[in-house]
């Protein structure tokens, strides 16, 4: 059956579902909130050179309007770097669907989506994640924020947790060693809809603080003369309960053509809340970071090639979270690749809010 016409029945379908109900009591609702994040930065490269800069990263403010208990409208626009002008900073709507909820097993979204890959894609306010840099394998591997149109189907069933989003493909033509997929994002602009990009995410949260789970991605990556089929595998696990904290992913991108066939990473989170210990309602989160990740892991050919693109990087650093929607960060760490053992040490302030 064509995608289309399956989509319109399924969407005719819902339709007459909902006019069916009373919500004549229902009063219609908007919805604004928002983060943002302040970054200092300090790099020292392994020729001693020092730089040092002070950004607000990102400014985003989310608007959403609910008609019933059933459908909704959600939106978000990013500003980032302060201001946008001759290439610099960036200004995105980064979401913007209609949402349907009929319940908690069947939802659906239409519009400018966000594909459930990894742990950080979809929920990425500052106070929710460790470090003031969002992890390198959120950048390299898997390129968090990655949004796009198209339409996603979700709900939870028996502590299952499932997302299949179907949405525009990649350009493959603006894949790189050293970025990987993350060039190749059309972010909605213009679209082309000839190859669309298929992501299933399954997740299982029937243990007390853990949610284990991960997602399979397929596309025909199309560029304007020719293509590349690409498939991603993740898996990733989060566990909070008593104070400790523990996290987990790892990715995998498989190319069929091109000199890089393989992209693949993973890091690992571990942190402890002294709130208690210290008996404040402050939370004060020690943590450590291990990421290793090889944005062209597999290459033609081979010997430096497979090197050039290798990085390790452990991070030191902290979270002091006074209320639960603002977090003031620091953290240090040394980054370093494999050809050369070249070291890259980096120092980071940050203060962080949602609402």
């Amino acid at each position: 059956m064509n995608k289309y016409l399956l989509f319109m029945l399924i969407t005719l379908f819902l339709s007459n579902i909902t006019l069916a109900q009373n919500e004549d009591f229902y009063e219609s609702k908007v919805t604004l909130s928002g983060y943002g994040e302040l970054h200092f930065n300090q790099e020292t490269n392994s020729k001693g050179f020092v730089s040092k800069s002070l950004d607000f990263h990102r400014f985003v403010l989310f608007l959403g309007y609910n008609w019933t208990e059933k459908w909704s409208f959600k939106s978000e626009v990013e500003l980032e770097h302060n201001f946008v002008q001759n290439g610099q900073g960036e200004l995105e709507l980064e979401q913007a669907y209609v949402n349907y909820h009929h319940a908690d097993w069947f939802g659906f979204q239409a519009g400018v989506i966000l594909p459930s890959i990894g742990l950080l894609n979809e929920y990425h306010e500052p106070p929710l994640f460790f470090g003031v840099e969002r992890p390198d394998y959120h950048n390299k591997i898997i390129p968090t924020t990655w949004f796009g149109n198209g339409i996603a189907f979700y709900g939870n069933y028996l502590d299952f947790d499932y997302k299949l989003t179907v949405m525009e493909g990649l350009n493959n033509e603006k894949f790189s060693e050293s970025n990987g997929i993350r060039g190749g994002r059309r972010k909605g602009f213009r679209a082309d809809a000839k190859n669309p990009l298929y992501n299933l995410r399954v997740d299982y949260n029937g243990f007390p603080g853990l949610k284990i789970g991960g997602s399979l991605t397929y596309n025909k990556a199309s560029g304007d003369t020719s293509t590349n089929k690409i498939d991603i595998f993740e898996i990733h696990a989060k566990y909070n309960y008593n104070n400790f904290y523990a996290l987990f992913e790892y990715g995998q991108i498989n190319y069929e053509k091109g000199n890089f066939r393989k992209s693949l990473g993973f890091y690992f989170d571990l942190g402890y809340d002294l709130s208690g210990l210290l008996k404040t309602r402050t939370e004060i989160i020690p943590f450590f970071r291990y990421t290793d990740y090889n944005t062209a892991a597999s290459t033609l050919l081979r010997g430096d090639a497979d090197k050039k693109n290798h990085y390790k990087y452990w991070v030191f650093g902290i979270s002091v979270k006074p209320i639960q929607e603002v977090v003031f960060k620091a953290d240090f760490g040394i980054r370093t690749r494999e050809l050369g053992n070249e070291e890259t040490k980096l120092f980071n302030l940050g203060v962080g809010y949602m609402f």
